[in-house]
């Protein structure tokens, strides 16, 4: 929280199955209740994506739990959620989604001065043969690390 962020939701299966590539932050467009979820930490990533529509972007399947005391104007947990970006930022995105086959998916969602923010990442999908490697480099780095810290004990 060095930065003035305080985190939110991480979306943390997404490096498991995606090349995660560029890195942008985008604003949402929220409603009373949702923001107030957001703030009482009622989020999920997990289903998320970003999909172009008319020239925008847009988060689909982030689920804001419905703030708890809301009322009949509480809001949809899943509905669409506006991305705000930069007209040349978004513009870049979509071109790298239609032309080259990315995916943009949200890897985290935060508060930024008051504001929720989420980062959204350009990703490639993982084969199942990079899933298996990077599960083998994880464990045999646990392993060394395991082993290191084993010596320094006998010490």
């Amino acid at each position: 929280m060095a930065d003035g962020r305080k985190i939110i939701a991480t979306n943390r299966k997404a490096s498991h199955t995606y090349f995660l590539e560029d890195r942008f932050e985008a604003g949402l467009v929220l409603t009373g209740t949702e923001i107030k979820a957001i703030r009482a930490g009622r989020v999920s990533l997990q289903q998320a994506y970003v999909q172009p529509r008319n020239d925008e972007l847009w988060l689909v399947d982030a689920h804001i739990a419905r703030y708890e005391y809301g009322n009949r104007i509480n809001h949809e947990p899943t509905r669409p959620r506006k991305l705000l970006m930069h007209r040349r930022q978004i513009n870049r995105l979509i071109d790298r989604v239609i032309t080259r086959g990315y995916t943009i998916i949200p890897t985290l969602l935060y508060l930024k001065d008051g504001r929720a923010k989420v980062e959204i990442a350009l990703a490639r999908g993982k084969r199942k043969y990079d899933k298996r490697e990077a599960m083998a480099k994880r464990d045999s780095e646990r392993q060394m690390a395991r082993a290191i810290r084993g010596r320094s004990r006998e010490w």
